[in-house]
């Protein structure tokens, strides 16, 4: 069965960085759109970054320059680096996989086909 599971999340002060794994078995990535999205308490889950199968990556305004996508085809990986975290950036970060040929373009939200469980991430203040 496919599995995503989510690593690396936790408390961590304004200012601080955090890097965020996701392991993914039953499947192999190297055919397969990989995304971060997020959601915070009150608010619609929104993606964070994406990549596609060859490496071209993607984010969403609001994380460009603090954070960077990353992929290891070889060891089934996905990664998110976050640097100067903000209060802003505490929500449950999920990763997720779409199957290529869906027709969806990498990081809709609708063409992701598998999820992981979620990590939760806090910054204080």
């Amino acid at each position: 069965q496919v599995q995503l599971v989510e690593s690396g999340g936790g408390s961590v002060q304004a200012g601080g960085s955090l890097r965020l794994s996701c392991a993914a078995s039953g499947l192999d990535v190297h055919a397969f759109c990989l995304a971060w999205f997020r959601q915070a308490a009150g608010k619609k889950r929104e993606l964070v970054a994406s990549v596609d199968r060859y490496g071209a990556a993607r984010y969403a305004d609001s994380m460009k320059g603090r954070f960077s996508i990353s992929r290891d085809n070889a060891k089934n990986m996905l990664y998110l680096e976050k640097n100067s975290l903000k209060p802003e950036d505490t929500a449950m970060y999920t990763c997720a996989a779409g199957a290529s040929g869906t027709g969806y373009v990498c990081g809709t939200m609708a063409g992701m086909a598998y999820w992981g469980q979620g990590t939760q991430v806090t910054v204080s203040s």
